[in-house]
């Protein structure tokens, strides 16, 4: 059991693409609400549509009021429902992102989500490397910039390297120099780093040196514990020690809970995480 004291200075919002993955996409918002967790964030929640309909927006947004859940994080296009990791640097997809830019923007603007996470994207055989990376800054600028517009960050991340061999980002290090060169074009410094203490792990890099150095730098922080990318103290993650750490660092921002029910049943994986602890308010 993690200790509550740890765990009682971090806020939580909870990733309905994953947690109540069991359950419809628009049930979802009611049973995390049910919980008792009052934020959630998403992948992009619509496959490979990159502008939904208005009705399909508006069921969406219909699921978080009625639920009184805040949406509190948005993925634009990832193409994860074919095996993709984001569409960002992917030349043939360049028209399908930037279609997508004002689409997420205004989902997000229209629920209060304030903060976007655009997926690198996988490496592209026959595509020079480089040629992808120029591609992905265009791309982030703009999404940035829109980000921008609503009031929102950027948010860039890390994925592990044995479960996404392809994605070039699978160091908090290359990770942050992305969000250097985003604020540095834009100035507006609104691009940060999505901490995945997951992937960081998986990746084997030194997660109380991640924090360390990279703190200032952080957007956002999701966990879950490896091995398994189940809920914490179902594998070998000090959660009471990285809770701390990001405290005494000065991370202020929520904890996204972006695990797989060890036992299958979302709502029975919460138990390292008392109920008074799980709204965001």
């Amino acid at each position: 059991m993690i200790d509550v004291t740890a765990a009682s200075k971090q806020s939580y919002t909870v990733n309905l693409s994953i947690l109540f993955g069991e359950l419809p996409l628009l049930e979802r918002p009611a049973a995390a609400a049910a919980a008792g967790f009052t934020a959630a964030e998403l992948w992009w929640p619509f496959g490979e549509n990159p502008s939904p309909s208005q009705a399909e927006q508006d069921e969406l947004r219909k699921a978080f009021t009625d639920a009184g859940v805040q949406l509190t994080g948005l993925n634009f296009l990832d193409d994860l429902t074919k095996g993709a990791r984001g569409t960002v640097s992917v030349p043939a997809e360049k028209d399908r992102f930037r279609e997508n830019i004002a689409v997420t923007a205004g989902l997000a603007e229209s629920l209060g989500t304030k903060a976007l996470n655009a997926l690198y994207g996988n490496r592209v055989e026959g595509v020079d490397p480089a040629e992808q990376d120029a591609l992905a800054l265009e791309n982030l600028v703009l999404a940035a910039k829109a980000a921008h517009e609503i009031g929102a960050v950027l948010l860039i991340e890390a994925l592990n390297k044995p479960e996404s061999p392809d994605y070039p980002l699978v160091t908090a290090a290359t990770a942050v120099e992305i969000v250097d060169k985003v604020n540095a074009a834009t100035g507006l410094g609104n691009a940060k780093f999505l901490c995945d203490l997951y992937h960081l792990a998986m990746n084997g890099e030194d997660l109380a040196a991640v924090i360390d150095t990279y703190a200032d730098k952080f957007g956002h922080v999701q966990i879950a514990d490896n091995p398994g990318r189940n809920e914490p103290g179902t594998g070998s993650l000090d959660f009471e020690d990285l809770f701390a750490r990001l405290t005494a660092a000065g991370y202020q921002g929520r904890i996204g809970l972006e695990y797989r029910p060890a036992k299958g049943v979302s709502a029975d994986s919460f138990e390292w995480l008392p109920r008074e602890l799980r709204s965001a308010d």
